[in-house]
């Protein structure tokens, strides 16, 4: 099975990014945790993250017919992005929403989540052991064919 892992808004700024929050692993570090993790797992894995909505809304299209899974940490967009939403519902890509931090204790607009509609479940506050999770979810799922 393929699967995309899809970043949001500053993830590429982890390690750097209020470390006291996310942690103090790279974004470089994320990847090669991820790649590792794919490998173990006989898993084909695209990793990708823009800071622009419509280029992720665009990968997410792209990944039709191609990819069996999508793990989305949406960042910011999670709280205000229905493209996303519409995006994930228009492929119907089995999907799962990650979060490195627990949202559900932080601010109040972090409890909106405009994309858990067109996920399977939400991984949130496991740091980035949450991005593994979410593969080990999809593949014990199934995913979706390709």
């Amino acid at each position: 099975m393929k699967i995309l892992v899809l970043n949001g808004p500053n993830i590429n700024m982890l390690g750097i990014r209020e470390p006291d929050i996310y942690g103090r692993v790279t974004y470089a570090d994320l990847c090669r945790m991820l790649e590792e993790h794919a490998r173990r797992k006989n898993v084909e894995l695209e990793i990708f993250q823009s800071n622009h909505e419509g280029a992720l809304v665009d990968r997410i299209q792209e990944a039709y017919g191609v990819c069996g899974g999508i793990v989305i940490n949406p960042g910011a967009y999670t709280h205000t992005s229905v493209a996303l939403l519409d995006a994930l519902k228009a492929v119907s890509i089995p999907a799962v929403e990650v979060h490195i931090s627990d949202v559900s204790a932080r601010e109040a607009f972090r409890q909106i989540s405009y994309v858990r509609a067109a996920c399977l479940c939400t991984i949130s506050g496991h740091g980035v052991a949450g991005y593994a999770e979410a593969i080990d979810f999809l593949l014990d799922r199934g995913g979706g064919q390709p």
